[in-house]
Formats: C-alpha cells, structure tokens, sequence
C-alpha cells in the first residue's frame, strides 16, 4: 500500500476517535438536565442520548459537513492537506482532552475549527482559508448562547402562564414526562450537527488524497459516502454512551438547579437553536447552546440561584477554545514538517 494512503487510513481512524471524543466530551450536552432534575439515571440518559444521537443521520442533510470540509483550500495533488487534516485533528483532541480533565464544557466543534485555521496557517498563510466559512461559525459564539437564553426565557414565561393555576406536583409530574421528548429533540440536534463536522473533516481529508472530488455530496444512497455517515454518527453515539461525568456535574448541578419544567424548556430552546443552525449550514456549539439555555431558564426563576462564577470560568474555555486549538494543531503541524513526514 502506498505510504500515504497508509496516513489516510489512519487519519480516517483518528477522526473517528475524535467522534468518539466529542460524544464523550459533549455528553453532559444532551444529558446534564435530564440528570439534574432526576427524570433519568446518567446510565439510561446516556443511552436515551446516543440512540438519538445516531438517528439524526436520517433527520438532517449534510449542510453542516459542507461547510466544515471547505473551510481550508485544498488541493487534491498536494499530499500536504492530508498532514493538515490530521494536525487540525490532533489539536482539536488535545484541547478536547485538556478541558474535559479541567471539567470545562468547551465546544468541541469550535476546537475542530481553530485546528483547521492553525494548521492551514501553518503550512501556506492565512490565504488558505475560506475566512467567510470561519467568521459564519464565530458569530454564532455569542449568538447560540444568546439565542438558547432567549428562547430558554420565553419557554419559561409561556409554561409559567398556562400552568399558572396547576398544582406544583401536577406540573413536575407532566414535565419529567415531557423532559424524555426534549431530551430527544436536544439529542437530535446534537447528533445533527456535531457528527457532522467529523464527516466534513474525513471528505476533506479524502479530496486531499485524490479518492473524492471536490464538492461530493454526503447521501445515504450513495455507499462511496454512506459509510462516512454511518460511521460518524456510530462514534458520536459510542462517545456519548460512555458518557463526560466531569461536565455533566458542572451543566447540571453547578450553574443552577434545575426542576424539570426548567430542564423541559432549556432542552427544548437548546434544540430549536440546534436545528435552525444544522439546517443553515453553521456549525455551533451545542455547549455553548445549552449552557445559554440554562441560563435563561435559572434567570426567570431566581437570578440569584445562577453560579456567576461557574458560568465566567465557562465563559473564558469558550473564548480560548479556537485559539488555543489553533496553537495546538499549528505546533503539530511544525512538527511534521520538521521531521520531514511529508
């Protein structure tokens, strides 16, 4: 076998583990407020969330993979891009690693990218990157907290008004019920928009090594891409059913209590967001989705109970995810080219 194809395989694989690590990583995502308000065990909440996880291959369309592999210019005659993929890869992993030992809810979508920026910036400028593709995704930095928080906020306010004259104990009932459906739908999302950008990162990688052309489109009816589906959101599923127990304490039971009507409305605003912005092609942060959510939802009931200091600590991992992601994957790079591996 050709030697380079012998660094695709491989790079295909470390993909995967990142998938795998994303689902492990972005676990309490799905899972923190589910578990917080005791509706499900972490063990079945982890299971519920990655079944969900897998079946949203069948619920989106590729739009967020597209966006992912165009964000550097590659050539498919230059073996170079392959090593670039992999050093992105490797920083995303890093950092993803790094945060989830610190407990930080870091997004690893915006790891992923930073690794892109950092390693194609290292290897030929900053021409070499669709900078369009990147700023789409910077915006929605501030904008999915925000709009997880408005919606989070309205939820609340709406729920509070039709079940004002309901007993207490009435609504907790309906609402651990109806936290298995939002759950779901947070989920999906998840599964929609995160599998995703590993299977942007694995086209990328191939067009790189000449076996696709530029511009394919992921469909499940064609086996030279459904593979590449399938497997994504396999690992993603895999990383979520082992769970992020570390974070899942910090969204859950750190930044405030929750009750389950306020798990039902922050999942269900964490799943409006995500499936507005898998639909448009941008690729968010599900951690920063669901931490704003929350945020709204513990600000309608008592502004007080939020964890200011919690949420300012998350705050900075967010702000120096890309970055430092970007450090991380460029000094992999230049160290590929220092010992000459391509």
């Amino acid at each position: 076998m050709d030697p380079l194809w012998l660094v695709i395989v491989g790079t295909v694989i470390v993909a995967l583990i990142f998938d795998v690590i994303n689902g492990f990583h972005d676990a309490a995502n799905s899972i923190a407020t589910v578990v917080s308000t005791r509706v499900l065990s972490p063990r079945w909440a982890v299971i519920w969330a990655a079944f969900f996880n897998f079946a949203a291959m069948f619920v989106f369309p590729a739009k967020v993979a597209d966006t992912i592999a165009k964000i550097v210019h590659i050539k498919a005659d230059d073996s170079a891009f392959v090593y670039v993929v992999l050093a992105a890869l490797l920083g995303a992993i890093l950092w993803d690693l790094l945060t989830w030992w610190l407990g930080l809810p870091t997004s690893s979508s915006h790891a992923l990218i930073g690794g892109l920026v950092g390693a194609g910036v290292a290897f030929n400028g900053v021409d070499i990157i669709h900078w369009e593709k990147v700023w789409a995704t910077v915006k929605f930095i501030p904008l999915a907290p925000l709009i997880g928080f408005a919606v989070g906020l309205f939820n609340m306010f709406v729920i509070f008004w039709i079940f004002r004259k309901w007993r207490p104990a009435d609504v907790d009932w309906l609402f651990r019920k109806g936290q298995f459906l939002s759950a779901a739908l947070y989920s999906l999302g998840h599964g929609g928009n995160d599998a995703q950008k590993t299977m942007g990162i694995i086209v990328a990688l191939l067009v790189a090594g000449g076996a696709m052309k530029p511009g394919i489109e992921l469909t499940l009816t064609d086996w030279h891409t459904l593979w590449i589906i399938l497997s994504c959101h396999a690992a993603m599923a895999i990383g979520t059913a082992f769970g992020g127990w570390r974070i899942v304490k910090t969204m859950g039971m750190k930044i405030t209590k929750l009750k389950p009507v306020g798990g039902f409305c922050a999942e269900t605003a964490g799943a409006f967001t995500l499936f507005f912005a898998t639909h448009a092609g941008i690729p968010v942060s599900t951690t920063h989705t669901i931490t704003g959510a929350i945020i709204g939802v513990g600000a309608v009931t008592k502004v007080s109970g939020i964890k200011w200091g919690v949420a300012t600590r998350i705050l900075w991992a967010w702000v120096l995810t890309i970055p430092f992601s970007a450090l991380i994957s460029a000094i992999c790079f230049a160290l590929f080219r220092w010992f000459e591996v391509y």
